[in-house]
């Protein structure tokens, strides 16, 4: 900023003043004149400069300008003579003619920044980036779009080399190439994709004045491209999945008519795509409505219909759904399982349910149908036991569910993750029982394997066992289970260290153990322990109520293992299956209707009278028993009596039959020898002689 002294307030002095008071870079710092009246006088008071009526007191060094408006040779030359040689002291007509230059060079800088300010609207304006540099490679322009696609803020952009700025900017090669580059591609740091163009600024004469780049973000182009191509690919994708796919699936649009199928549905209904695609959803029916019409009119999915396709009749099951893009009905997709296939996977299954019997519980409450009082309470009472420790003691005749309910505590439990081992006491010999249950050690006896054997016991850890038929172990394994239940650990067969265990244990009978202790033949230290939550199972005959819901329930069970598809029970052969009573209980039940099932022709779906030839005899002869008792007023044996009589008189005729041979006889009655050896002694039949 330079300072102004003016000498000569008249109107000369207050023209210049005028000029000079609204320039940036010339401060008038005092005017001077002999007349305080003069108008330049009267102007400088008003704009706050100093005034003084003798030049030679503000003659200083602070002045850089001193200009003289009095047209005084005199007064000129005392001012140079004066004056600092710093000072310039310049002519009142210079000055004036300097002083409208710069008036003119304010109205040039004025009209420039509107010029630059509109140039600036337009940069900003547009959506594309603006980089421009100089000669020198400084940036001088950078738009707001440039701003954002670069994440620099201007302030940090202009007067800096433009490598700063942009480390990737190709602007310097321009400047020495003077080439321009068109719709180059590039990545920014920020990761953003943007295509550039970048030009040299040339002037007409050849000088070179600097390079700009104009740029576009075509991030979002690109990713719409990407997701177009993978858009495709899915398509590309879902096609071959279709195609691939060995379910048969049609697809038809908003009016029924077919747009898709895959070489499954070919296969299956044996119509090709010139039959199928372009008609109406109709055209592979042989059997049943369109359920792809009915789903465009529902617009509800609709599973499971069985229906028939094709020429053939192919008889299969139809899932469809419909196709809602945005709210809009655009057809619809039905999946299509040919019920062959569906059954050969029902066979399937069943053989995995049959080898997952074998490992673990397959059975829960759910399962156990009981509507009778004694069946309620018996049911109550295991869902109590499943919830303790306590070992638990089935009672009940043979086949009345006993391995069902072992089953249910087991799932009720909270060892229902655990193993779940089932042992028939009666079925494994006595020399080989010890050693199932406890496990041997090595050398233990001849024949035992290398680095000896678990037990079950062992196996059932943190589990389950359950014992069927106890009344059957003999005095010796009886012993050592009694251990088990004081002690909570095993001794294996041959060894001498205690091995503890943590297993539940569920036992059963169908024996009166009461009777076992009173003759010897069961411990009663043992029964205390296994009798601590008792559970009497009640025979079939004494909830006769439940034999329709039992029958529903196994006619299902034997058609899912023969394959079948009976429905049920006639009226009169359900009457016969009530007034029957049931000795074998619910696994004799099973038996008559399995046998009755088999016998069945394929086309007859209820099971009548004449299907149970056996039972009806049955009956017959237990109406006839029933009279003659009544004509005699009164039965002389009561039943589970007459049904021991029964048992030790089939025992007798087959060991008579068979010579006295117990294993052959125990073998044709389908009982262990150890089982026969105690019927032989409960029916006191080896003191009749018999061998």
């Amino acid at each position: 900023m330079q300072n102004i002294m003016i000498v000569g307030a008249g109107k000369g002095g207050t023209a210049i003043l005028k000029i000079l008071k609204e320039s940036e870079v010339l401060k008038v710092q005092v005017v001077i004149d002999r007349n305080e009246n003069a108008p330049g006088f009267i102007l400088a008071r008003k704009e706050g400069i100093k005034t003084g009526t003798c030049w030679k007191p503000f003659l200083n060094e602070e002045i850089d300008i001193i200009i003289d408006v009095t047209g005084d040779d005199e007064v000129f030359q005392a001012i140079r003579n004066a004056k600092n040689r710093k000072t310039v002291l310049i002519p009142g007509s210079v000055a004036f003619l300097v002083a409208k230059l710069m008036e003119e060079k304010e109205e040039l800088v004025i009209k420039l920044k509107n010029d630059s300010y509109k140039q600036e609207l337009i940069f900003n304006a547009t959506n594309d980036g603006m980089v421009v540099i100089d000669r020198q490679g400084k940036v001088i322009l950078f738009n707001k779009r440039a701003e954002e696609i670069m994440g620099v803020s201007k302030e940090q952009a202009i007067g800096k080399e433009v490598l700063e700025v942009i480390p990737t900017s190709r602007l310097l090669l321009i400047l020495k190439t003077r080439r321009i580059e068109s719709n180059q591609e590039m990545v920014l740091k920020n990761g953003r994709k943007i295509i550039t163009t970048r030009i040299p600024i040339i002037e007409e004469n050849g000088t070179l004045m600097g390079a700009f780049a104009v740029f576009k973000d075509i991030t979002e182009v690109v990713n719409l491209a990407e997701e177009i191509t993978d858009l495709k690919e899915i398509q590309t994708m879902l096609q071959a999945i279709i195609h691939s796919s060995d379910d048969a699936i049609s697809v038809v649009d908003e009016n029924g008519r077919g747009i898709l199928i895959n070489p499954a549905y070919t296969r299956l209904t044996g119509l090709t795509q010139e039959q199928v695609i372009g008609h109406p959803a109709t055209a592979d029916i042989s059997e049943g409505e369109s359920m792809h019409m009915k789903v465009l009119q529902t617009r509800r999915a609709v599973r499971g219909v069985p229906m028939r396709l094709g020429p053939n009749k192919k008889e299969v099951i139809v899932n469809v759904a419909p196709i809602i893009v945005k709210g809009k009905l655009k057809g619809s997709v039905g999946v299509i399982h040919d019920m062959s296939e569906m059954k050969s996977l029902s066979r399937e299954l069943n053989r995995a349910r049959q080898i997952i019997r074998n490992l673990e519980a397959k059975y829960t409450f759910e399962d156990i149908i009981g509507r009778s009082e004694e069946m309620v309470i018996a049911i109550e009472q295991a869902k109590l036991g499943a919830k303790t420790p306590a070992t638990v003691l089935l009672r009940g005749e043979s086949g009345t569910g006993k391995e069902l309910f072992a089953h249910a505590i087991h799932n009720a439990s909270d060892r229902k993750y655990n193993k779940f081992i089932r042992v028939n006491c009666a079925a494994i010999s006595e020399s080989l029982l010890e050693s199932e249950l406890f496990g041997y050690e090595e050398g233990a006896f001849s024949g035992a394997i290398r680095g000896g054997k678990r037990g079950l016991f062992e196996e059932a850890n943190n589990g389950s066992i359950f014992l069927d038929e106890i009344g059957e172990l003999s005095a010796n394994t009886q012993a050592k289970l009694l251990r088990v239940l004081q002690e909570s650990e095993i001794i294996r067969v041959g060894g001498t260290k205690p091995i503890n265990i943590n297993v539940r244990i569920i036992a059963a009978t169908n024996v009166n153990l009461e009777k076992g202790i009173a003759i010897g033949s069961f411990r009663e230290d043992l029964y205390y322990r296994l009798n601590r939550m008792p559970i009497q199972i009640p025979p079939l005959r004494k909830r006769k109520e439940e034999i329709p819901i039992l029958c529903r329930r196994l006619i299902e069970k034997i058609n899912r293992d023969y394959g079948r598809n009976v429905e049920g029970v006639t009226e009169e052969a359900l009457a016969q299956l009530i007034i029957y009573d049931w000795p074998g209980n619910v696994r004799e039940l099973e038996n008559i209707l399995g046998r009755a099932i088999i016998f069945m022709k394929y086309n007859e779906t209820l099971i009548n009278v004449h299907h149970l030839p056996e039972l009806r005899n049955r009956n017959s002869r237990n109406v006839s028993s029933l009279g003659n008792s009544n004509e005699n007023h009164t039965l002389e044996k009561t039943l589970p009596e007459m049904v021991e009589e029964f048992e030790a008189k089939i025992i007798q005729e087959t060991l008579n039959r068979l010579n006295g041979n117990k294993t052959l006889t125990a073998k044709t009655l389908g009982l262990s020898v150890r089982n026969l050896y105690y019927k032989l002694e409960k029916f006191n039949l080896e003191k009749n002689g018999m061998q």
